[in-house]
């Protein structure tokens, strides 16, 4: 086992990890317990009671946050020139087509969001075993293929995201920075939790959100109490 830190004992000593918090006390709680020297983000993991294998339970959607991430999200838009300046004029990062789908087969891949329109995707499909596994192939239902490339860009900078449970059926999300008020951190939190509650597959059987854990970029987790949450 690895040898704690001098901070990680400080964190640790600030808390009881067999205890559950309240939303309110662990938005608060993760920054006294966060010793990062940047602005570290604060982090949701979410388990379900959800089978990942079976089609019926994939549990995936998206959510626009309150208050955002706090994070400069980097955007790609590829599309056709007759949808570039949208997508300029929108704060898109990158826009172009022929040239970044060369870079991203070569390996460039320093972006957070893809947008793409559907006339394109035939071209942008073949860019699946590079995108796919970093998570950032466009898709329909993420919003991120449309022909309102103008207004996804500008969804995805103010703060929408997208989750998908993971084969283990965890959800991670980044819900804000650790420099946010307390209060911006439950409003992310409950945003999130809101939207997924919502997705519960027919399905499923027995409990849903099974734990929910709160965590910055540097700190060890927080054990949330479901009951801080309305119908979960």
């Amino acid at each position: 086992m690895a040898k704690l830190t001098k901070k990680q004992k400080e964190s640790l000593s600030k808390y009881d990890q067999s205890q559950h918090y309240s939303l309110e006390d662990a938005s608060s709680l993760i920054k006294e317990i966060t010793n990062a020297t940047f602005d570290a983000s604060v982090d949701v993991d979410i388990r379900l009671g959800v089978d990942p294998r079976k089609a019926d339970q994939m549990v995936r959607g998206v959510v626009a946050l309150p208050h955002g991430t706090g994070k400069d999200i980097r955007v790609l838009v590829l599309c056709t020139p007759d949808k570039e300046q949208e997508a300029k004029d929108a704060g898109a990062d990158h826009v172009g087509l022929d040239d970044y789908i060369a870079k991203i087969e070569g390996g460039w891949t320093d972006i957070d969001v893809i947008i793409t329109t559907p006339n394109v995707m035939a071209k942008v499909g073949r860019l699946g075993r590079v995108l796919g596994p970093r998570g950032l192939m466009p898709n329909p239902k993420s919003g991120t293929v449309t022909l309102e490339v103008g207004k996804a860009v500008k969804e995805v900078k103010a703060g929408k995201i997208d989750f998908k449970v993971d084969k283990t059926g965890i959800i991670h999300a980044s819900v804000g920075k650790v420099s946010f008020d307390p209060e911006k951190i439950q409003d992310n939190v409950k945003e999130l939790v809101n939207t997924i509650s919502r997705l519960k597959p027919s399905t499923s059987k027995g409990t849903y959100f099974k734990s929910i854990h709160l965590s910055s970029t540097m700190s060890p987790s927080i054990k949330i109490d479901k009951g801080s949450f309305q119908g979960i």
